[in-house]
């Protein structure tokens, strides 16, 4: 079904031959896409993107960042704000609808697009709208994937969307490329979900495409429409790869077309002789139904797998819960009856599950039937109104509204907690994007505690059919019928703004009380002392327990509000802690003798007083691997907000956390060494010479950590290599000082 190539292969006459010549790499979809983006040659890439886009939990960030640059003009690309996150968060009033009136009068100041809420989640829109072969899209939203349509699109933290408003380059070492190649042809009931979970749980856990550009190739293309290649395409952030590409052929050019953009198209193809890096064979006709339970996608098992060995795959979730998530009362095996699993609820939603072909899917398997009236739901949101359109002219919404699912507007919080958060103790299988713990929106500090798997939608339809018992869309037999999609944009044309190339330098943005500018930031001092107020020693950090989803969303163009709820369900002295440290730097600014006082431990057991004006005094999260899953600058601009000054890890989960601690002007450290010091909340790493460090590219670091009794431990940190840009964000302080200095 899936076989790996961990090492370099050619592709030679559509079969992969093992290689070395990794010069041969410019043969690939992936390098010639980069090549043509970059203001420079060789290994060190400076990209400039045709588009951006942007959501309503993160575009307000980013142009008020651009705006304290003061080199803000107007937006020099197609800018697309959407409003599909915030859409039906309550928490705080007016504080969602007073973003949106902000996102609308930026797009007219500075020249945007701005779709409004319930008209389209963002991917959709950008698929139907600015998705194309051989172009290069940025989004601040993890999942900018567009590689189906010959896109190579990248999700970052939003400094790197600033970056791009105020006239600098996305600037990445050229990246290894892993051929993913299809064969075969996917059975009846199985759908794009399928093929994700299958390939997330094959390379995610050993790194194997991580910060890489997937590339897709192979026969098995042909035999796979649009929408199911978008689904597959879209979940490759879940592989933590850096990006995606695939072959176009006529499916691509018919969905560009179709969608207004037949210049659009252009023929993508590998070269005879293209170097990978490595390599992935898929073969379509073999796969099955899958499921990923929970706690990440990359806990991949068949339906058919999952359903035989059930108590056993689902204790092994509970052990993770209960040691990891403080979870000790979370069981979810007892809601297996007879042999087989009973879930609560099912979803299908966002960019990877509400398209129009797995709504037509779903509809198929349900009609004439019902969902059940007893304590299983199924909700369903067609990712844009011109597919929803669509599913009511063809009768597969009344198909589905008939058999019991409730029919949602375009919104994304059922992916990150803020819709359809299911009761305490409960189970939702899901065709969204992620299964991360509390991601559904539980709050494990009230005494709640939900979980997702994740499913593809045809066999959370065969589920629903069968009352909640867990079922693989296999098992039915089931006629699917061929529905013809014609895409009507007339919902966008008389609701989207469309400002691109317009813009009006006079009109005045309008904003709301909750939206707040950012802090003055202080530039690097020469020496630092870093105060623990996290140690985490979990395997993996996800964004979302650095700065959680669901209802923190409606905070998220207020700094100051948003950070209380850092690390809230993680380490939730955190906040306090933070805040107790920033306080003693204050009163070091203002002059007080700090390592007099508070410090007092520290400068006896140096022997001396670190020196008051030339030492910055700040908190540190010391994790194992922080930064899965969302792109969300707010995981690093939170610490940054409570004065934190660095993190330290042994690795770092996604180049997306790393560039976003940087661009905050935070130190994105390593340990030096295999071991792992023990440390707690209080304990003190003290780095002299940090600054020097950063400014003369000096990749070791002497650390010395001040436990809170006084003894002292030598701790080798090592800061991995900084772009030149890079190194002065930092010694700037944040991003907004750099860019601002001489403006």
């Amino acid at each position: 079904m899936i076989r790996l190539y961990e090492y370099g292969v050619e592709l030679k006459n559509g079969s992969f031959v093992k290689s070395e010549e990794k010069q041969n790499r410019e043969k690939t979809i992936a390098y010639k896409i980069l090549r043509a983006h970059s203001k420079s040659g060789g290994d060190k890439l400076k990209i400039k993107f045709d588009a951006m886009a942007s959501h309503d939990i993160t575009y307000v960030g980013i142009i008020q960042t651009a705006r304290a640059t003061g080199a803000l003009k107007e937006f020099p690309i197609p800018y697309v704000l959407t409003n599909c996150h915030n859409s039906l968060c309550a928490v705080g009033g007016t504080i969602n609808e007073d973003d949106h009136k902000f996102g609308l009068s930026a797009c007219v100041k500075y020249g945007g697009v701005f779709v409004p809420a319930h008209e389209s989640v963002i991917h959709s829109y950008m698929r139907e709208n600015y998705a194309g072969c051989g172009k290069m899209i940025i989004g601040s939203d993890s999942h900018t994937r567009y590689g189906a349509l010959g896109t190579l699109a990248v999700g970052e933290g939003g400094p790197e969307l600033v970056k791009q408003l105020v006239g600098m380059t996305y600037d990445i070492d050229a990246p290894q490329v892993i051929a993913v190649k299809l064969t075969g042809k996917p059975a009846p009931g199985v759908g794009p979900h399928d093929i994700a979970i299958l390939l997330i749980g094959a390379v995610f856990k050993s790194g194997f495409v991580k910060n890489k550009v997937l590339e897709f190739i192979g026969d098995g293309i042909a035999n796979l429409p649009a929408e199911y290649r978008n689904g597959i395409d879209v979940m490759t952030t879940e592989t933590a790869c850096l990006s995606s590409v695939w072959e176009t052929d006529t499916v691509t050019e018919e969905y560009l077309a179709m969608h207004n953009r037949a210049a659009d198209y252009k023929k993508l193809s590998a070269e005879d002789g293209a170097y990978y890096d490595g390599a992935v064979e898929i073969d379509l006709s073999k796969a099955e139904p899958m499921i990923a339970v929970p706690f990440h996608p990359s806990n991949a098992y068949t339906i058919r797998e999952f359903n035989e060995n059930a108590a056993d795959i689902l204790h092994t979730a509970e052990i993770y819960a209960k040691d990891n998530l403080g979870a000790s009362n979370f069981c979810i095996s007892k809601k297996i009856k007879d042999g087989r699993l009973i879930v609560d609820q099912g979803v299908i939603a966002g960019c990877a599950g509400g398209t129009f072909d797995n709504l037509c899917a779903a509809a198929d398997i349900l009609d004439g039937h019902g969902t059940g009236c007893g304590e299983f739901a199924l909700s369903a949101y067609p990712a844009s109104q011109p597919a929803y359109l669509q599913l009511i002219r063809n009768g597969a919404a009344a198909k589905l509204m008939s058999a019991g699912v409730t029919l949602r507007t375009a919104f994304c919080g059922p992916c990150f907690g803020a819709g359809d958060v299911p009761s305490n103790d409960s189970l939702s299988i899901r065709h969204s994007t992620r299964n991360f713990p509390n991601r559904e929106g539980s709050k494990p500090g009230n005494g709640q505690f939900a979980a997702v798997a994740l499913m593809d939608a045809r066999s959370i339809a065969a589920t629903a059919r069968n009352n909640g018992k867990l079922t693989a869309a296999t098992e039915l037999d089931i006629k699917y019928n061929k529905y013809e999609y014609k895409y009507d944009d007339t919902p966008y044309k008389n609701r989207v703004y469309y400002g691109y190339g317009k813009a009006q330098p006079d009109a005045e943005l309008k904003y709301g009380p909750g939206i707040a500018d950012w802090p003055k930031i202080p530039p690097l001092s020469d020496d630092v002392l870093l105060e623990v107020a996290a140690y985490i020693t979990d395997p993996v950090t996800t964004t979302d327990e650095l700065i959680p989803s669901g209802e923190t969303s409606s905070y998220r163009s207020n700094p100051y509000k948003l950070s209380e709820f850092t690390l809230s369900r993680k380490v939730p002295e955190y906040v306090g802690l933070a805040k107790r440290i920033r306080g003693i730097e204050e009163k070091r600014v203002k002059g007080d003798d700090v390592f007099g006082e508070e410090y007092k431990f520290v400068s006896d057991a140096l022997g001396y007083k670190p020196d008051k004006d030339k030492t910055q005094i700040g908190s540190v999260v010391c994790s194992l691997c922080p930064g899965d899953g969302s792109a969300r600058e707010q995981a690093a601009s939170c610490q940054r907000v409570l004065g934190g000054l660095a993190n330290v890890c042994v690795d770092y989960a996604t180049k997306r956390y790393r560039s976003n601690l940087i661009n905050w002007g935070m130190l994105p450290l390593r340990y030096g060494t295999d071991e792992v010091p023990a440390l707690e909340a209080g304990d003190v790493i003290y780095v002299k010479g940090a600054a020097d460090a950063i400014r003369n590219k000096i990749s070791d670091i002497n650390g010395i950590i001040i436990y809170k009794d006084g003894k002292t431990k030598e701790l080798p940190l090592k800061l991995p290599p900084l772009t030149d840009e890079e190194r002065e964000i930092i010694l700037s302080g944040c991003l907004i000082n750099s860019c601002g200095k001489d403006k």
